[in-house]
């Protein structure tokens, strides 16, 4: 197939006027193409799929439902929507659930819609003072013993673990598992020099920035100044225009430049639903428009997919497009190690794409060269 009259997004982070042909599933060379299909792409943005490594839910169904048809459904949908690689968050449960979890994980073998490429374990090596909507009861410390068996339980899905580094046996645990998986710091009280004391020690991302920890504070930097100061950490950011202020969006590329800042949606069950009463781990959740809360008011996650958070970003907020697709697609691939195969529009990599027009309106997505819309 060949895809003529596009603006194709490059791995430098520009739109170039261009084509492009898929063979066998991958991009290959547009000049040594066989052209027995022809896709013209009427003047569309092409942007590679994009990758969201940290949401909950959509269409009703949760991950943490621990149940195969819940992720082919959110599969389903979230590459209707332009995310054709997923890396779902676990929450803080049960120890068996989590189990649960992880097996279902392990064993899914769906191949419609959003490729599963890994788990975010968000829970429950967290701090209990920051929970968010995080279930109090199942926060533990960190155990090496048990996010290995975790580990081997999703058949090695796990990509990112947060925890919060001011915990008994936190560095410890970074110094065991650093070279195993991404260690994210999340729902933390951590100071500072805590803070920097565990990307020294070896984490290097940071969970839903600003939110579930304490704020930047001219003498009290916290979090936020610790990984600012370290050029290894990179920072997630919910630009669903309800968890951060458009002029903190705006400060935050400032202050840590594009290549470093991971778009996420932190969807939950109700995204792409309406209005109504849901769970977000075992919580009952409200959702009203774009906003989603426990019922003491806790944001509980979001109810705005990732190409949302990308016309937000980008029509509300000031962020260039260019930015703002490469922090939806090669960063976050580039984080949990899958660039090899996707994030990019490259010959050889996964025909993952997706066409849009002038108002980032989802004209086509394409998964392995298989259209899906």
């Amino acid at each position: 197939m060949l895809i003529k009259n596009v603006k194709i997004y490059t791995e430098d982070k520009k739109f170039i006027p261009g084509k492009m042909a898929v063979a066998g599933g991958r991009f290959v060379d547009p000049a040594s193409a066989a052209a027995d299909e022809v896709l013209d792409g009427e003047g569309c943005y092409m942007i590679p799929g994009l990758v969201d490594i940290h949401f909950h839910g959509c269409v009703g169904d949760d991950f943490c439902d621990a149940k195969e048809e819940a992720i082919a459904n959110m599969a389903k949908h979230e590459a209707s929507v332009g995310v054709t690689s997923i890396c779902p968050a676990t929450m803080t449960l049960s120890e068996e659930e989590l189990h649960s979890i992880m097996k279902t994980a392990g064993a899914y073998t769906g191949t419609e819609g959003a490729k599963l490429v890994g788990i975010n374990m968000e829970g429950p090596f967290i701090s209990i003072k920051k929970k968010g909507a995080q279930a109090a009861d199942y926060i533990r410390k960190c155990d090496t013993e048990l996010f290995r068996k975790l580990q081997e339980e999703s058949g090695g899905l796990i990509k990112l673990v947060d925890i919060a580094p001011e915990n008994d046996g936190a560095i410890d645990f970074i110094r065991d598992v650093k070279d195993e998986v991404v260690i994210s710091i999340a729902h933390t009280v951590a100071n500072y020099d805590e803070a920097s004391r565990a990307l020294a020690e070896g984490a290097s991302h940071v969970t839903h920035l600003y939110n579930a920890m304490p704020p930047l504070n001219h003498r009290e930097p916290g979090v936020i100044g610790a990984a600012r100061d370290d050029e290894k950490c990179h920072v997630e950011l919910i630009c669903d225009g309800v968890h951060i202020h458009p002029s903190v969006v705006r400060a935050t590329f400032a202050m840590f430049g594009a290549d470093r800042i991971i778009m996420i949606s932190d969807s939950m069950r109700a995204t792409g639903l309406t209005d109504g009463q849901y769970t977000l781990g075992g919580q009952d959740v409200f959702v009203k428009g774009p906003l989603a809360t426990l019922a003491d008011g806790t944001i509980a996650g979001s109810a705005t997919d990732l190409m949302g958070c990308i016309r937000v970003a980008v029509q509300r907020m000031g962020i260039p497009l260019e930015d703002a697709v490469g922090c939806a697609t090669m960063n976050p691939a580039k984080e949990i190690g899958i660039y090899d195969r996707c994030g990019s529009i490259a010959p050889g990599k996964d025909a993952d794409f997706v066409l849009l027009d002038e108002d980032l309106n989802v004209k086509a997505v394409y998964v392995n060269g298989k259209k899906q819309v």
